[in-house]
C-alpha cells in the first residue's frame, strides 16, 4: 500500500493559506522544513527533509521552530500553528 500524500497535502494548503492571510503578496516563501511522523509495522519513524541542504540552515530553523512552539506551550501565544 502506497503512502497516502494527502495529509501532507492539507497540511501544506493550510500552512500557505495562512501565511499569506499574514503577510500578503509582498513576500516569498524562503527556506522550508518539513517533519513527518511515519507510522507502521516497524514502529514509528521521523523524516526530515529541508529545501536548503545545508545542515546548519536546516537546524536553525528547527531550533526557531522549537522555541516558538515551546512559547506556545507557555501560554506566550506566539504564531498559531505557522
Amino acid at each position: 500500500m502506497a503512502l497516502d500524500q494527502s495529509k501532507i497535502g492539507q497540511v501544506v494548503a493550510a500552512q500557505m493559506e495562512a501565511l499569506e492571510g499574514r503577510f500578503g503578496d509582498d513576500c516569498q516563501v524562503g527556506d522550508v522544513v518539513t517533519i513527518v511522523e511515519v507510522l507502521g509495522p516497524h514502529g514509528s519513524n521521523i523524516s526530515v527533509r529541508a529545501s536548503d541542504g545545508r545542515p546548519h540552515s536546516r537546524l536553525g530553523l528547527l531550533h526557531v521552530a522549537k522555541a516558538m512552539l515551546e512559547g506556545q506551550i507557555a501560554g506566550r501565544g506566539l504564531d498559531e500553528g505557522e
